[in-house]
């Protein structure tokens, strides 16, 4: 059976920037800065009002010569080009201006990070999408996933998922039953990629119907965590805004690849095509 997926509200005339979300995307370091400057581009074609993106001081500016609508936090990095654990006094003291958080995109792995994705999971109470090496760092360091201090949308692919879930199954069927017991006992919404992704708080499910195999490329992933953080800053529920967020998302992906093709459709093509599937009234439901 579909469901019909939520919708973002008209805007009113009178609003301002600060009415649409202030946005704190943590991620980026050496080699892979790339990625939470997508994610910050999808976040602000996503409708977020205000959109901070911290990364490691050595990226910088390669993060913030990509796009001159995001704001950029400096944070400071190790020797390898990653976020250092010194960094948590800035990271805490941005977070109080922000409304919504995301954590993930090209964060790399490091002792440090396993520690800092690990206290933000457990004491933010704003909203956070977690994605990428930040779901690895917490199945590194074991963080129980019902400890944490606010909303929280986990956006693993399988691999990611079972290490979070050691003993998951490679099944995907099964892995679905896992992830819905999971989201439950938790308290988390889960967003399980993979053809017809499976969104899910352990209550209500669905499985997406849009997107394609041109998808399947480095970066989706990343757009996917801005959008769903700019729908969250917009007002929607942790729920609303997976499930909402992943159908534009595969919606963007389909129109992209009509202009390209699926084996030549990139990252950028799905932030260039977010704005028509956001436009378009006629976004399938999801199946319940």
């Amino acid at each position: 059976m579909s469901t019909p997926l939520p919708q973002l509200a008209p805007r009113d005339p009178e609003s301002h920037k600060g009415d649409f979300g202030r946005l704190l995307l943590i991620g980026g370091s050496r080699g892979m800065s790339g990625a939470i400057a997508l994610a910050g581009l999808a976040a602000v074609r996503s409708g977020a009002g205000l959109v901070r993106l911290a990364t490691p001081d050595v990226c910088l500016d390669a993060v913030a010569t990509q796009f001159p609508a995001y704001m950029t936090l400096a944070l400071p990095s190790d020797r390898h080009g990653r976020i250092s654990r010194r960094a948590w006094d800035e990271l805490h003291r941005a977070i109080e201006q922000a409304t919504v958080v995301a954590v993930g995109p090209g964060l790399g792995r490091s002792l440090g990070l396993d520690w800092l994705v690990d206290r933000l999971y457990r004491e933010v109470a704003w909203p956070m999408v977690v994605d990428a090496d930040a779901l690895n760092a917490l199945a590194e360091r074991r963080t129980p996933l019902a400890k944490h201090a606010g909303p929280r949308i986990l956006t693993p692919h399988p691999g990611e998922f079972r290490r979070l879930v050691p003993n998951a199954s490679d099944e995907r069927a099964e892995q679905e039953s896992e992830a819905i017991e999971l989201a439950g006992s938790a308290g988390v919404v889960l967003v399980l990629k993979g053809h017809h992704t499976l969104v899910t708080d352990g209550d209500l499910s669905s499985r997406n119907t849009t997107g394609n195999p041109g998808m399947a490329t480095g970066g989706s992933g990343d757009v996917l965590t801005g959008v769903i953080s700019a729908l969250l800053g917009q007002g929607l529920s942790p729920l609303e805004a997976a499930r909402l967020g992943v159908c534009l998302h595969g919606a963007a992906g389909d129109i992209a690849a009509q202009v390209y093709g699926e084996v030549s459709l990139t990252p950028l093509d799905l932030v260039e095509s977010l704005s028509m599937a956001m436009q378009n009234a006629s976004l399938p439901d999801d199946d319940a």
